[in-house]
Protein backbone atom coordinates (compact mmCIF):
# COMPACT_ATOMS: atom_id res chain seq x y z
CA UNK A 1 0.00 0.00 0.00
CA UNK A 2 0.99 3.41 -0.79
CA UNK A 3 2.12 5.92 1.70
CA UNK A 4 -0.11 8.92 0.29
CA UNK A 5 1.89 12.02 0.83
CA UNK A 6 0.24 15.85 1.32
CA UNK A 7 2.55 18.24 -0.77
CA UNK A 8 1.98 22.12 -0.40
CA UNK A 9 1.65 24.34 -3.11
CA UNK A 10 5.88 25.50 -2.78
CA UNK A 11 6.27 21.48 -3.25
CA UNK A 12 5.67 21.22 -6.56
CA UNK A 13 8.66 20.40 -7.92
CA UNK A 14 8.78 17.25 -5.87
CA UNK A 15 5.57 16.17 -6.90
CA UNK A 16 6.56 16.28 -10.37
CA UNK A 17 9.30 14.61 -9.92
CA UNK A 18 6.34 11.54 -8.91
CA UNK A 19 5.10 12.20 -11.85
CA UNK A 20 8.14 11.63 -14.24
CA UNK A 21 8.53 8.53 -12.45
CA UNK A 22 5.40 7.49 -13.31
CA UNK A 23 3.13 7.97 -10.02
CA UNK A 24 0.10 9.40 -9.99
CA UNK A 25 -0.28 12.73 -8.29
CA UNK A 26 -3.71 14.64 -7.49
CA UNK A 27 -3.48 18.37 -8.18
CA UNK A 28 -6.01 21.35 -7.05
CA UNK A 29 -8.03 23.33 -10.19
CA UNK A 30 -10.56 26.49 -9.87
CA UNK A 31 -13.32 23.79 -10.86
CA UNK A 32 -12.49 20.31 -8.81
CA UNK A 33 -9.72 18.56 -8.09
CA UNK A 34 -7.68 16.43 -10.57
CA UNK A 35 -5.82 13.19 -10.72
CA UNK A 36 -2.56 13.19 -12.30
CA UNK A 37 -0.65 10.74 -14.70
CA UNK A 38 1.73 11.40 -17.29
CA UNK A 39 -0.32 11.27 -20.37
CA UNK A 40 2.53 10.03 -22.17
CA UNK A 41 3.16 7.38 -20.19
CA UNK A 42 0.74 4.50 -21.04
CA UNK A 43 1.34 2.30 -17.97
CA UNK A 44 0.79 5.60 -15.43
CA UNK A 45 -2.53 6.32 -17.48
CA UNK A 46 -3.76 2.46 -16.84
CA UNK A 47 -2.52 2.81 -13.22
CA UNK A 48 -5.84 6.15 -13.20
CA UNK A 49 -8.34 4.20 -14.60
CA UNK A 50 -7.43 1.10 -11.78
CA UNK A 51 -7.25 3.99 -8.96
CA UNK A 52 -10.41 5.25 -9.59
CA UNK A 53 -12.06 2.12 -10.79
CA UNK A 54 -12.94 4.22 -13.54
CA UNK A 55 -14.39 2.07 -17.12
CA UNK A 56 -11.18 2.43 -19.75
CA UNK A 57 -14.15 3.68 -22.68
CA UNK A 58 -14.58 6.73 -20.84
CA UNK A 59 -11.67 9.30 -22.33
CA UNK A 60 -9.74 11.01 -20.28
CA UNK A 61 -9.21 15.01 -20.13
CA UNK A 62 -5.40 16.05 -20.92
CA UNK A 63 -4.33 18.93 -18.98
CA UNK A 64 -1.65 21.45 -20.80
CA UNK A 65 0.10 24.37 -18.97
CA UNK A 66 0.46 26.36 -22.53
CA UNK A 67 -1.65 26.26 -26.43
CA UNK A 68 2.03 25.43 -27.34
CA UNK A 69 2.34 22.37 -25.30
CA UNK A 70 -1.57 21.49 -27.04
CA UNK A 71 0.12 21.76 -30.23
CA UNK A 72 2.12 18.99 -30.14
CA UNK A 73 -0.67 17.03 -30.06
CA UNK A 74 -3.78 18.65 -32.00
CA UNK A 75 -3.82 17.87 -35.69
CA UNK A 76 -5.85 21.42 -36.30
CA UNK A 77 -6.77 23.97 -34.15
CA UNK A 78 -9.59 26.00 -36.03
CA UNK A 79 -9.76 29.81 -35.57
CA UNK A 80 -12.86 29.43 -33.65
CA UNK A 81 -10.91 27.65 -31.38
CA UNK A 82 -8.13 29.80 -31.32
CA UNK A 83 -11.15 32.55 -30.16
CA UNK A 84 -11.95 30.52 -27.06
CA UNK A 85 -8.35 30.15 -26.16
CA UNK A 86 -7.90 33.62 -26.11
CA UNK A 87 -10.89 34.29 -24.03
CA UNK A 88 -11.11 31.38 -21.94
CA UNK A 89 -7.84 29.44 -21.18
CA UNK A 90 -6.10 29.58 -18.57
CA UNK A 91 -9.77 28.78 -17.18
CA UNK A 92 -12.58 26.15 -16.96
CA UNK A 93 -13.06 25.52 -20.98
CA UNK A 94 -12.46 22.16 -21.98
CA UNK A 95 -12.44 21.53 -26.05
CA UNK A 96 -12.31 18.14 -27.87
CA UNK A 97 -10.12 18.36 -30.88
CA UNK A 98 -8.66 15.50 -33.42
CA UNK A 99 -5.48 15.03 -32.69
CA UNK A 100 -2.26 13.83 -34.89
CA UNK A 101 -2.22 10.02 -35.34
CA UNK A 102 -0.20 8.24 -32.92
CA UNK A 103 0.54 11.02 -30.32
CA UNK A 104 -1.70 10.10 -27.56
CA UNK A 105 -2.30 6.36 -26.44
CA UNK A 106 -5.97 4.79 -27.04
CA UNK A 107 -5.70 4.25 -23.12
CA UNK A 108 -5.81 8.05 -22.72
CA UNK A 109 -8.09 8.63 -25.70
CA UNK A 110 -10.77 5.52 -25.21
CA UNK A 111 -9.49 4.61 -28.59
CA UNK A 112 -11.07 7.67 -29.98
CA UNK A 113 -9.18 9.63 -33.13
CA UNK A 114 -9.96 13.17 -30.28
CA UNK A 115 -9.01 13.92 -26.92
CA UNK A 116 -10.15 16.94 -24.76
CA UNK A 117 -8.03 19.57 -23.47
CA UNK A 118 -7.65 22.12 -20.58
CA UNK A 119 -5.84 24.44 -19.71
CA UNK A 120 -6.67 24.81 -15.72
CA UNK A 121 -6.85 28.63 -13.84
CA UNK A 122 -4.83 27.56 -10.83
CA UNK A 123 -1.22 28.51 -11.21
CA UNK A 124 0.02 25.52 -8.63
CA UNK A 125 -0.92 23.34 -11.53
CA UNK A 126 0.18 25.06 -14.50
CA UNK A 127 3.48 25.32 -12.39
CA UNK A 128 3.35 21.60 -11.65
CA UNK A 129 2.95 21.13 -15.77
CA UNK A 130 5.72 22.57 -16.11
CA UNK A 131 8.27 21.26 -13.87
CA UNK A 132 7.04 17.72 -15.01
CA UNK A 133 7.43 18.99 -18.54
CA UNK A 134 4.52 16.79 -19.67
CA UNK A 135 0.88 16.69 -20.28
CA UNK A 136 -0.87 15.46 -17.37
CA UNK A 137 -4.20 13.33 -17.66
CA UNK A 138 -7.21 15.21 -15.37
CA UNK A 139 -9.80 13.13 -14.67
CA UNK A 140 -11.77 14.09 -10.73
CA UNK A 141 -9.61 12.71 -7.77
CA UNK A 142 -12.27 10.32 -6.55
CA UNK A 143 -13.72 7.08 -6.53
CA UNK A 144 -15.05 6.70 -9.98
CA UNK A 145 -19.19 7.58 -9.44
CA UNK A 146 -18.65 9.17 -6.44
CA UNK A 147 -18.98 13.10 -6.04
CA UNK A 148 -16.14 15.05 -7.00
CA UNK A 149 -13.58 16.04 -5.03
CA UNK A 150 -13.23 20.08 -4.16
CA UNK A 151 -10.81 19.87 -0.78
CA UNK A 152 -7.61 17.48 -0.60
CA UNK A 153 -9.34 16.13 2.47
CA UNK A 154 -11.94 14.47 -0.05
CA UNK A 155 -9.08 13.01 -2.43
CA UNK A 156 -7.73 11.65 1.02
CA UNK A 157 -10.64 9.97 1.74
CA UNK A 158 -11.08 8.11 -1.88
CA UNK A 159 -7.88 7.69 -3.04
CA UNK A 160 -5.43 7.08 0.40
CA UNK A 161 -3.18 3.94 -0.22
CA UNK A 162 -4.09 4.26 -4.29
CA UNK A 163 -1.78 7.42 -4.91
CA UNK A 164 1.64 8.91 -4.17
CA UNK A 165 0.38 12.23 -2.97
CA UNK A 166 -1.71 15.26 -3.07
CA UNK A 167 -1.39 19.11 -3.62
CA UNK A 168 -3.20 20.94 -1.73
CA UNK A 169 -3.87 24.32 -2.49
CA UNK A 170 -7.52 24.53 -0.46
CA UNK A 171 -10.98 24.45 -1.65
CA UNK A 172 -11.48 24.62 -5.00
CA UNK A 173 -13.61 27.75 -5.97
CA UNK A 174 -16.20 26.75 -8.95
CA UNK A 175 -17.00 23.24 -7.37
CA UNK A 176 -18.09 21.83 -11.12
CA UNK A 177 -15.93 20.03 -13.60
CA UNK A 178 -14.91 22.17 -16.92
CA UNK A 179 -17.26 23.07 -19.67
CA UNK A 180 -16.28 20.61 -22.32
CA UNK A 181 -16.99 21.78 -25.70
CA UNK A 182 -16.43 19.67 -29.11
CA UNK A 183 -14.37 21.47 -31.59
CA UNK A 184 -13.84 18.36 -33.98
CA UNK A 185 -17.40 18.59 -35.82
CA UNK A 186 -18.41 21.44 -38.13
CA UNK A 187 -21.04 23.06 -35.16
CA UNK A 188 -19.22 23.29 -31.77
CA UNK A 189 -21.21 21.38 -29.42
CA UNK A 190 -21.50 20.90 -25.74
CA UNK A 191 -21.15 17.96 -24.49
CA UNK A 192 -20.71 18.85 -20.70
CA UNK A 193 -22.05 22.05 -19.13
CA UNK A 194 -19.44 23.60 -17.08
CA UNK A 195 -18.98 27.24 -15.29
CA UNK A 196 -18.20 28.64 -18.92
CA UNK A 197 -22.02 29.22 -20.18
CA UNK A 198 -23.44 28.63 -23.46
CA UNK A 199 -24.34 32.10 -23.37
CA UNK A 200 -20.71 33.22 -23.37
CA UNK A 201 -19.52 30.92 -25.83
CA UNK A 202 -21.75 31.99 -28.60
CA UNK A 203 -21.12 35.10 -27.72
CA UNK A 204 -17.25 34.76 -28.46
CA UNK A 205 -17.95 33.05 -31.15
CA UNK A 206 -20.84 35.02 -32.86
CA UNK A 207 -23.15 31.91 -33.51
CA UNK A 208 -25.16 29.18 -31.70
CA UNK A 209 -23.38 25.39 -30.47
CA UNK A 210 -25.47 22.88 -29.99
CA UNK A 211 -26.09 22.40 -26.36
CA UNK A 212 -28.08 19.56 -25.78
CA UNK A 213 -25.93 16.31 -26.49
CA UNK A 214 -25.14 15.37 -22.83
CA UNK A 215 -25.45 11.31 -22.55
CA UNK A 216 -24.28 8.67 -24.93
CA UNK A 217 -26.01 5.37 -25.63
CA UNK A 218 -24.84 2.20 -23.87
CA UNK A 219 -22.93 0.77 -26.65
CA UNK A 220 -21.44 4.12 -27.53
CA UNK A 221 -17.69 5.19 -26.66
CA UNK A 222 -18.18 9.04 -24.84
CA UNK A 223 -15.78 12.06 -26.35
CA UNK A 224 -15.77 13.34 -22.71
CA UNK A 225 -15.91 12.50 -19.37
CA UNK A 226 -19.78 12.33 -17.59
CA UNK A 227 -21.32 11.58 -20.54
CA UNK A 228 -22.34 7.59 -19.94
CA UNK A 229 -22.25 6.25 -16.69
CA UNK A 230 -24.04 7.35 -13.65
CA UNK A 231 -21.65 9.94 -11.65
CA UNK A 232 -21.49 11.79 -8.46
CA UNK A 233 -23.45 10.00 -6.45
CA UNK A 234 -23.47 9.47 -2.56
CA UNK A 235 -24.42 6.41 -0.40
CA UNK A 236 -27.48 8.11 -0.09
CA UNK A 237 -30.41 8.38 -2.89
CA UNK A 238 -30.63 12.06 -4.21
CA UNK A 239 -33.71 13.72 -4.77
CA UNK A 240 -34.96 16.81 -6.89
CA UNK A 241 -37.12 19.32 -4.74
CA UNK A 242 -38.88 22.31 -7.07
CA UNK A 243 -38.89 25.51 -5.34
CA UNK A 244 -42.53 24.92 -4.54
CA UNK A 245 -42.04 21.11 -3.14
CA UNK A 246 -40.75 21.97 0.05
CA UNK A 247 -43.13 22.21 2.31
CA UNK A 248 -44.53 18.78 0.86
CA UNK A 249 -41.25 16.92 0.69
CA UNK A 250 -40.49 18.38 4.25
CA UNK A 251 -43.80 16.15 5.57
CA UNK A 252 -42.58 13.26 3.56
CA UNK A 253 -39.35 13.47 5.58
CA UNK A 254 -40.91 13.44 8.60
CA UNK A 255 -42.83 10.38 8.14
CA UNK A 256 -39.85 8.63 7.71
CA UNK A 257 -38.23 6.48 10.35
CA UNK A 258 -35.04 7.53 9.92
CA UNK A 259 -32.32 10.71 10.01
CA UNK A 260 -32.81 13.02 6.41
CA UNK A 261 -30.90 15.35 4.52
CA UNK A 262 -31.54 17.85 2.72
CA UNK A 263 -29.86 20.75 0.75
CA UNK A 264 -31.04 23.69 0.49
CA UNK A 265 -30.62 27.82 0.95
CA UNK A 266 -31.79 27.66 4.34
CA UNK A 267 -33.53 30.73 3.65
CA UNK A 268 -36.55 29.06 1.44
CA UNK A 269 -37.38 26.94 4.20
CA UNK A 270 -37.33 29.93 6.78
CA UNK A 271 -41.53 29.51 6.78
CA UNK A 272 -41.14 25.85 7.26
CA UNK A 273 -40.96 23.93 10.50
CA UNK A 274 -37.87 21.77 10.37
CA UNK A 275 -38.71 17.92 11.19
CA UNK A 276 -36.34 16.97 13.89
CA UNK A 277 -34.95 13.77 11.64
CA UNK A 278 -33.81 16.59 9.21
CA UNK A 279 -30.55 17.63 9.06
CA UNK A 280 -30.03 20.81 6.65
CA UNK A 281 -26.56 21.49 4.54
CA UNK A 282 -27.04 25.09 4.14
CA UNK A 283 -25.25 26.10 0.68
CA UNK A 284 -25.93 29.77 0.94
CA UNK A 285 -28.32 31.55 -1.59
CA UNK A 286 -27.77 31.60 -5.05
CA UNK A 287 -27.15 29.56 -7.78
CA UNK A 288 -23.23 30.15 -7.76
CA UNK A 289 -23.02 28.67 -4.40
CA UNK A 290 -25.11 26.07 -4.52
CA UNK A 291 -22.65 24.95 -7.42
CA UNK A 292 -20.14 25.96 -5.28
CA UNK A 293 -21.47 23.58 -2.32
CA UNK A 294 -22.78 21.20 -4.63
CA UNK A 295 -20.02 17.96 -4.10
CA UNK A 296 -19.45 19.15 -0.54
CA UNK A 297 -22.85 18.58 0.23
CA UNK A 298 -23.36 15.65 -1.03
CA UNK A 299 -20.02 13.82 0.45
CA UNK A 300 -20.93 15.84 3.74
CA UNK A 301 -24.17 13.44 4.15
CA UNK A 302 -21.92 10.65 3.08
CA UNK A 303 -19.78 11.31 5.89
CA UNK A 304 -22.27 11.29 8.96
CA UNK A 305 -22.14 8.72 11.11
CA UNK A 306 -25.85 7.46 11.23
CA UNK A 307 -26.91 6.79 7.20
CA UNK A 308 -28.76 9.09 5.51
CA UNK A 309 -30.95 6.73 2.71
CA UNK A 310 -32.41 9.94 1.58
CA UNK A 311 -31.28 13.82 0.38
CA UNK A 312 -32.98 16.36 -0.53
CA UNK A 313 -31.88 19.04 -2.71
CA UNK A 314 -32.68 22.20 -4.32
CA UNK A 315 -33.34 22.02 -8.04
CA UNK A 316 -32.57 25.62 -10.22
CA UNK A 317 -33.54 26.52 -13.50
CA UNK A 318 -31.65 25.00 -16.49
CA UNK A 319 -30.18 27.87 -17.43
CA UNK A 320 -26.38 30.13 -17.48
CA UNK A 321 -24.71 28.33 -14.40
CA UNK A 322 -27.96 26.21 -13.98
CA UNK A 323 -27.40 24.20 -16.28
CA UNK A 324 -24.06 23.10 -15.37
CA UNK A 325 -25.71 22.58 -11.72
CA UNK A 326 -28.76 20.44 -12.73
CA UNK A 327 -26.68 18.34 -15.02
CA UNK A 328 -24.79 17.39 -11.86
CA UNK A 329 -27.84 16.71 -9.63
CA UNK A 330 -29.74 14.93 -12.10
CA UNK A 331 -26.77 12.20 -12.79
CA UNK A 332 -26.33 12.04 -8.89
CA UNK A 333 -29.64 11.57 -8.45
CA UNK A 334 -30.47 9.56 -11.37
CA UNK A 335 -33.01 11.97 -12.84
CA UNK A 336 -35.27 11.34 -9.58
CA UNK A 337 -37.63 14.22 -8.74
CA UNK A 338 -39.69 14.72 -5.44
CA UNK A 339 -42.65 14.72 -7.70
CA UNK A 340 -41.73 10.80 -9.05
CA UNK A 341 -42.00 9.59 -4.87
CA UNK A 342 -45.66 11.23 -4.62
CA UNK A 343 -47.17 9.37 -7.21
Amino acid sequence: MLMTKIYQPDEVDQAAQELRLGELIAFPTETVYGLGADATNEQAVKRVYLAKGRPSDNPLIVTISSVAMAEQYIAEIPSAARKLMAKFWPGSLTMVFKIKPGSLSKTVTGGLKTAAFRMPQEPTTLRLIEAAGVPLVGPSANTSGKPSPTTAQHVFNDLEGRIAGIVDDGPTKVGVESTILDMSVPVPTILRPGAVTVEEIEAVLGMEVVADRHHVGQKEVPKAPGMKYKHYAPAGQVVIVAPDQWEAALKWAQAKAEKVGVMVDQSLLDQQTIPANVEVFDYGSGITNATHKLFAGLRYFDGQAKKVNWILVAGYPEEGLGAAYMNRLRKSAGNVFFSDLED
